[in-house]
């Protein structure tokens, strides 16, 4: 259960929210590495003050928080909502302010981002009771563990999502460069502006982080395939024995992430089809290796 933790102890192990502490920010807050005294180091996420959206944003994030438990979204750990007063200086004089404290704090994940994270979104998509639609996946928000596992972070824009059908939102927030366009152009929701931020995703590991704009650039969907998968083979050239079955990996994935992208929603596939299908293609490679290397 995460515990309620009190400001003067996140200022110890946050050295104050000392800038040399910072290891992220966002929209709405920034992210400090906090250590303990027995040296264990925690996420220290502190939000923004402002003026009472942070109030929507703590009570958002924290009650997603709550219901989620699984080896590939990070763990929440504990949480500070204190006011106290301090002594702040307001043209020249000292001011005694009501300052209000809201903190999130996580395990902390030091190997960045990126990956493979499928499972963690194939669980907020259908492994609860009322699905939570993300709505901000990006490369930053994909943590790694010590043992290269991931784990999505962030839900300060995530929602709860009942039922098959589209909803429609007033407010549009996130990350641009990763929305569905439905989402920009309609500020229209479901769980497939999680598979459109996917395939943006699985893109930019293929090809760059310019990626998805080449794509755009393509006369073709099957050009783009068929470019991103010679440039793999090419790098890959001798330097494998199994670069036939490497290289028909990367143009399913190549293949999987520009379903992801269409612009038409309907197309999209569910994040268990793309697991399925991932799957299918290791299993199937697995097997051709393995028969190579019995010759």
């Amino acid at each position: 259960m995460p515990t309620d933790l009190p400001v003067h102890f996140l200022e110890d192990i946050t050295k104050k929210f000392s800038d040399h502490q910072i290891v992220g920010s966002g929209g709405y807050g920034q992210v400090y590495k906090g250590v303990l005294t027995n040296g264990t180091e925690i996420a220290v996420k502190k939000l923004y003050d402002l003026r009472g959206l942070d109030d929507v944003q703590f009570s958002n994030e924290f009650s997603n928080l709550m219901r989620v438990q699984h080896k590939n979204i990070v763990r929440f750990i504990g949480y500070c909502n204190e006011a106290r007063h301090e002594l702040m200086e307001v043209n020249g004089e000292d001011v005694l302010c009501k300052m209000i404290y809201k903190v999130l704090c996580f395990e902390y994940l030091p190997r960045g981002s990126l990956e493979n994270y499928l499972h963690g979104l194939s669980y907020l998509h259908g492994g609860l009771e009322e699905p939570i639609l993300h709505l901000d996946l990006k490369p930053a928000n994909i943590l790694l563990d010590n043992n290269m596992v991931p784990k999505i972070a962030d839900f300060g824009v995530s929602r709860p999502f009942g039922g098959s059908h589209t909803h429609t939102t007033k407010v549009c927030v996130g990350s641009e460069y990763y929305m569905a366009p439905e989402y920009l152009a309609q500020r229209k929701i479901s769980n497939k502006n999680d598979i459109f931020s996917l395939g943006i995703i699985i893109i930019q590991i293929m090809v760059g982080h310019k990626g998805y704009s080449k794509y755009g650039e393509m006369s073709s969907t099957q050009q783009f395939v068929d470019l991103v998968a010679n440039n793999w083979r090419n790098r890959i050239g001798d330097t494998s024995m199994h670069a036939k079955e490497e290289c028909q990996q990367v143009k399913k994935c190549v293949e999987i992430a520009v379903r992801c992208v269409e612009v038409d929603r309907h197309s999209r596939p569910a994040i268990n089809d793309i697991i399925h299908e991932l799957k299918q293609t290791e299993i199937y490679t697995r097997a051709v290796s393995s028969s190579q290397d019995q010759v």
